[in-house]
């Protein structure tokens, strides 16, 4: 599903990038840019599902789901330098020393069929997300969507240039979209970045009062979660147990394991076991437990 959706997405990519820069349209490069993100989400999804996997090997023994957010940084990288020559174009158009469009009759019937693509793909991504329940694909078509709004915005404003030669609509329709496609590459970065950086998966107060629900946990401290819910967490924690033996203190730190993994999985879960004359209140890195 996702290849069919991708091959479509690079084929409006296509057309729209070769009437652009056939016709010097600005904003059909930009919608161009912004047909990229439709594309970078469909690749996203499939490095995801091909490489991204959660579970370990000698190599990558914390998975390979970082190589989904690094993927993702480039797009977003490209996006922004993109998005910068489109508004550096519209600068020289408004200064006067841009060439003007020329477009014909047969490029305009182009942008029909790409608008034409661009609405099957919304209609059969929404079909088949809600008939195998993927919110991905669904949420993906709402995506998509947004984009025939944007090219009939873009094929409204070049019918104006070919039948009035209205310049002016070209640049007045180039900076929105190019800010729209700036708003894409920093969606792109912003839901990825916490991964690379290693930011706080879940919060320790919450991890705090699972392990505490646990029979035999004196207490739970120097709390710590990376990764993304859903997607693949990591959790550290120093547990106080009451327990004679071993034994006794593995069956509760097994029991406390089980149920953070029925609230966060998947996820994995490191505990260092601490005896009951051992004190602290820090419950993570820079918070306390409340008395």
């Amino acid at each position: 599903m996702l290849i069919i959706t991708l091959l479509l997405n690079l084929f409006v990519l296509g057309l729209k990038a070769f009437v652009g820069v056939a016709t010097g349209s600005l904003s059909l490069l930009a919608d161009a840019l912004h047909s990229l993100t439709d594309s970078a989400n469909n690749i996203l999804g499939l490095i995801a599902s091909r490489f991204s996997s959660p579970m370990p090997d000698r190599d990558h023994p914390y998975g390979h789901q970082k190589f989904e957010a690094v993927g993702a940084l480039g797009i977003a990288a490209f996006l922004g330098i993109a998005c910068f020559e489109i508004l550096q174009g519209v600068i020289e158009r408004l200064m006067g020393t841009g060439k003007p469009i020329r477009i014909s009759a047969g490029e305009l019937w182009l942008l029909l069929l790409v608008l034409g693509v661009n609405i099957f793909v919304t209609y059969y991504e929404r079909h088949e997300g809600q008939r195998v329940g993927s919110p991905i694909l669904i949420a993906d078509a709402q995506h998509t969507m947004s984009d025939v709004w944007v090219t009939i915005s873009v094929l409204a404003g070049l019918i104006s240039v070919w039948a009035f030669n209205w310049q002016w609509m070209d640049v007045a329709l180039s900076f929105p979209v190019a800010l729209l496609v700036f708003s894409s590459g920093w969606s792109v970065l912003k839901q990825n970045l916490p991964s690379l950086v290693d930011e706080m998966a879940i919060a320790p107060e919450a991890i705090y009062e699972v392990a505490m629900q646990v029979p035999g946990v004196l207490n739970c401290h120097d709390i710590a979660s990376r990764g993304v819910v859903g997607r693949q967490a990591f959790i550290e924690m120093h547990l106080i147990v009451e327990a004679r033996d071993v034994l006794t203190a593995h069956e509760i730190t097994e029991e406390v394991e089980a149920r953070l993994a029925e609230k966060y999985s998947p996820v994995r879960v490191m505990i260092h076991v601490e005896p009951p004359t051992y004190k602290s209140d820090q419950i993570s890195y820079g918070s306390q437990v409340e008395n």
